[in-house]
């Protein structure tokens, strides 16, 4: 008993610890309760606040831990946008964000400005602000398109970049206004303004990747790496903040700037979306939630009014924006739906917009009372708007990524093949999380192409030792495969010799693609080793040999030379797909090098495939000169040669030179020697037939066997 009296339970609770379980378990429950009623659980985590804050049961205050972590929730959320937008996308669309983002400011701008000025008679300075308030609008849903996997389609990818460019015109609004009432609007508040812009820009996109790609180079601690990319999260919001804007630009511009370095399967952004989701997003939501005064609508009709009036100009504007940009580029009706829902939740921007209004004092009433730019009906009003805007746009979007996610996943299996099986395989405990990264790649991101793991046991080797070792890396694997949020199929197997385990691997398990990691004696006369030679010997699939010399997050380009006739080789589209996978996943421009034949055919794969990335094409006709691409092959690039088997179509003599150019001009570079998939049967070459280079090989054993039998039975019966 005297310990329960020692706790203070008082309300508004005071005690922290009682405070964090008390949040705790709403994050943990609001949502599961909600859901079961199909309540968005954004609206639970809003709900919840409302209940547990001030103006509920009065169990939590808002204060500054709570105003702290929701402001780190909301930069969260604007980061992740930055992280997951697939940049190609956003290149490819920026028109399109630019004109939604004028569309999404302009008309909720005029028509809230109309709307105020005549309706409320507020004056011109007022209506302006309240305009600007109306015209800018938070990402909040922004969590359910990344649930649903569909974080980087053109209508999500385009209201991000809109949200940018309203946000900011609201933003200098607010600038403005707030320069006029207070007589500091001159010339120079602007071009001080745009230098300040400029040079945050400039560091934003230039050092930041420069210090990213460092820091990903010398560190591989998990822990380390993420703390380093909430460190530039801040940094950048920070910096935004100096130079006259919103910390919610900087922290975006900032996951822009760090997208490259964090692929959408690596362990780190696993992390990234499991501690903002878990943590800080929820905390932003609780935090929304208790801003929430219903009393208001019990004040009298103008409090009702003017929440009423807000709500609607609110809710009507950003949906004129979205059916304007719709019809303007030709949207679906689910690519408007989902865009006005996106583009209708207000907190961030609002609120300041809002507060800043309601503290700048224009006069004093004969009573000595302050006269306010924005009175307190607005601010309750903006309150209430904040809430019906947030449901509404939680629930659209909810419904509305269910069935773009679907329709989705309808689409990448139909480019999928369901036959596709990826095996890495495993030789060295150091290459382990480098191969497992880059066989993930293989995998489109929703697509359910199994990915096995495989390593062999020698009977040539000593048992125990090499079991344990065996063990050790399938434990490394699967668990930094469950960090990425996948699963790996572990296979661990006995047999007489590693090149022997893995091609009656490949026939059981019907791989079609084999990654392995190039070994650590390679030299220019035993380059890719008698295991890799014998199953390129025996096998048909595409094979990967990887070399890597740094991260694979720290490359910049792919530089792909393929040899002349590649596009006669049977495996052709795919491994083009396989390339364009990579890329995609990883954000890599992609140079092609080769024939004029073969670059017109990867061309049509291009537009047949409907690949998205940047790819280019480039001649290249001798490979006598191949000595070129040490000057074009920079330090961040990955170097891949689309080779082949000897005896096949698109093998040239040239080919036998590779070893000796990659270990004596390219020991610096990443690359990976790429064998396209053969027809295991028999392959037509300039009209003949030739005959499967196992199955030949294996009969001229035979016949050598006999002829030997023959020879020896001759000399017996001479020495007789």
């Amino acid at each position: 008993m005297y310990v329960l009296n020692s706790v203070d339970f008082t309300l508004p609770l005071s005690n922290p610890v009682i405070i964090f379980s008390l949040v705790l378990f709403i994050i943990l429950f609001a949502p599961i309760l909600l859901n079961k009623i199909k309540v968005p659980h954004l609206i639970g985590l809003i709900l919840a606040g409302i209940v547990i804050g001030p103006y509920g049961l009065n169990l939590l205050l808002r204060d500054s831990s709570i105003v702290l972590f929701g402001t780190v929730g909301l930069l969260y959320i604007m980061f992740s946008a930055g992280l997951e937008i697939d940049l190609e996308e956003f290149r490819k669309n920026r028109f399109k964000s630019f004109v939604f983002g004028l569309f999404t400011f302009l008309f909720p701008m005029v028509l809230g400005c109309i709307t105020v000025y005549y309706v409320l008679n507020f004056s011109f300075s007022s209506s302006l602000l309240l305009g600007s308030m109306f015209a800018s609008h938070t990402l909040l849903a922004y969590p359910i398109t990344s649930r649903y996997g569909i974080s980087r389609i053109r209508s999500v990818t385009l209201t991000i970049g809109g949200t940018i460019i309203a946000d900011i015109l609201a933003l200098l609004v607010l600038a403005g206004v707030t320069g006029m009432t207070k007589g500091e609007i001159t010339a120079g508040f602007w071009v001080q303004l745009a230098i300040a812009t400029i040079i945050f820009g400039s560091v934003v996109f230039f050092v930041f990747p420069l210090i990213a790609r460092w820091f990903f180079k010398n560190f591989d601690d998990p822990v380390s790496q993420y703390i380093f990319v909430l460190a530039m999260v801040f940094m950048g919001s920070f910096l935004a903040e100096l130079a006259g804007l919103e910390p919610i630009i900087g922290a975006f511009l900032a996951g822009l700037a760090l997208n490259r370095f964090i692929p959408h399967s690596s362990a780190l952004m696993n992390r990234i979306e499991f501690v903002g989701n878990a943590f800080f997003i929820p905390f932003f939501l609780i935090s929304v939630g208790m801003l929430v005064d219903f009393s208001v609508l019990f004040k009298g009709f103008g409090a009702l009014k003017v929440a009423g009036l807000m709500t609607a100009i609110a809710i009507l504007s950003k949906y004129i924006a979205a059916l304007v940009t719709q019809k303007t580029f030709q949207l679906s009706g689910q690519e408007r739906q989902m865009i006005f829902g996106l583009s209708t939740a207000r907190v961030g921007a609002t609120l300041a917009v809002v507060l800043v209004g309601y503290n700048i004092i224009i006069g004093e009433t004969p009573t000595g009372e302050p006269i306010r730019l924005l009175n307190e009906d607005v601010l309750n009003g903006a309150v209430i708007m904040i809430l019906v805007t947030c449901t509404i746009s939680s629930f659209i979007v909810e419904k509305t990524a269910r069935q773009l996610a679907l329709k989705e996943e309808n689409v990448s299996s139909d480019k999928t093949s369901s036959n596709e099986k990826i095996l890495i395989s495993l030789a060295y405990p150091e290459t382990v999380t480098e191969l497992i990264d880059i066989g993930l790649l293989l995998k489109p991101k929703k697509s359910n192409i199994p990915v096995y793991a495989l390593n062999i046991v020698s009977d040539e080797s000593d048992d125990n030792k090499t079991t344990a070792i065996a063990k050790k890396m399938m434990d490394k694997a699967t668990s930094h495969a469950v960090e990425t949020g996948h699963i790996i199929v572990p296979i661990t197997r006995f047999d007489i010799n590693i090149s022997n385990g893995i091609i009656y691997t490949l026939k059981e398990q019907n791989i079609t693609d084999l990654l392995i990691g190039l070994h650590h004696q390679a030299n220019p006369k035993n380059f890719l080793g008698p295991t890799a030679e014998r199953i390129l010997k025996h096998t048909a699939e595409t094979v990967f040999i990887y070399k890597s010399v740094q991260p694979f997050n720290t490359l910049k380009r792919m530089i792909v030379v393929v040899t002349a006739n590649a596009e006669l080789e049977p495996g052709f589209s795919h491994w083009f797909a396989k390339l364009c996978t990579i890329a995609k996943e990883a954000g890599l421009p992609v140079e092609f090098y080769g024939s004029n034949k073969t670059l017109k055919e990867l061309q049509d794969q291009q537009r047949v495939q409907k690949t998205e990335g940047k790819l280019s094409f480039h001649e290249f006709i001798n490979w006598d000169d191949f000595l070129i691409f040490s000057r074009e092959v920079k330090k961040n690039d990955l170097l891949v040669i689309v080779s082949s088997r000897k005896g096949h179509v698109s093998y040239q003599y040239s080919l036998g030179k590779l070893p000796y150019y990659l270990s004596n001009y390219f020991t610096d570079s990443s690359f990976i020697m790429l064998y396209p998939q053969q027809i295991e049967q028999g392959i037509k070459m300039n009209d003949v037939q030739y005959v499967d280079s196992t199955l030949a090989e294996t009969i001229s054993e035979k016949v050598n066997s006999v002829a030997k039998g023959k020879g020896l039975l001759r000399n017996l019966f001479k020495s007789k």
